[in-house]
């Protein structure tokens, strides 16, 4: 999970967009206020802040964030207007993991979350250069597939749904979970494509299909 302040609604939207059609969760809070409540229920893996912000600035969050013993060892990125060197030295001496300074393009922001989520080994276990589960084996780095070591050929979107379950095992996906991590949180579409691209991933996988399990009236999940 990953939590993002940002009060311009518009940067919220395309970072969190750009970050859930990566895979990851995603929950963004337009004040340090907002999440402070949330933080009550539930710690992240990694922070995003702004640091132009109303009441509590960034850096006073992160100040805060960096004394308290739940969130003291979690990563935190800075994102500001400011490109000054010395906001970035402010920022990466009260704690800060990394910087970027607005406008920055959306595949560099994924980059760096990916980064600094591997340097602290909070990496997605969908991020794994190789899974496997039963004869199912999936090198992410050659984007390949076998089963029973026999190679086996995916579309893109029956990849990446492999990918998602084999790589977060016992885990139970909704249709609409599946929808938004594979095709991306609006993408417009019935839920029956998901159905349609697990019967065909299962008739590629051959003997080892079972892997892919159906709970009913919820989704899927590999075991």
């Amino acid at each position: 999970m990953i939590y993002i302040v940002e009060d311009d609604a518009e940067v919220r939207e395309m970072e969190s967009y750009a970050l859930k059609s990566s895979g990851f969760e995603v929950m963004a809070f337009d004040c340090g206020k907002a999440m402070d409540e949330q933080l009550k229920m539930d710690l992240p893996e990694l922070f995003i802040l702004d640091i132009m912000l109303p009441g509590e600035d960034g850096l006073s969050i992160l100040k805060r964030l960096r004394s308290q013993e739940n969130t003291r060892n979690i990563p935190v990125i800075m994102l500001t207007a400011k490109g000054t060197e010395l906001d970035k030295v402010k920022g990466l001496d009260l704690g800060a993991d990394d910087y970027m300074a607005k406008p920055f393009g959306i595949l560099e922001l994924i980059s760096r979350v990916r980064a600094v989520l591997r340097r602290f080994g909070k990496g997605r276990a969908e991020d794994a250069v190789q899974v496997s589960l039963g004869d199912v084996s999936i090198d992410d780095k050659r984007h390949a597939v076998t089963v029973g070591g026999n190679p086996v050929e995916l579309t893109f979107k029956e990849y990446e749904l492999l990918k998602l379950l084999i790589g977060n095992p016992g885990i139970v996906f909704s249709r609409q979970q599946i929808l938004e991590k594979i095709w991306g949180i609006d993408f417009d579409m019935d839920t029956r494509t998901v159905d349609m691209h697990v019967k065909t991933l299962r008739q590629k996988l051959g003997e080892q299909a079972f892997l892919i399990q159906t709970v009913r009236n919820v989704g899927y999940k590999a075991e």
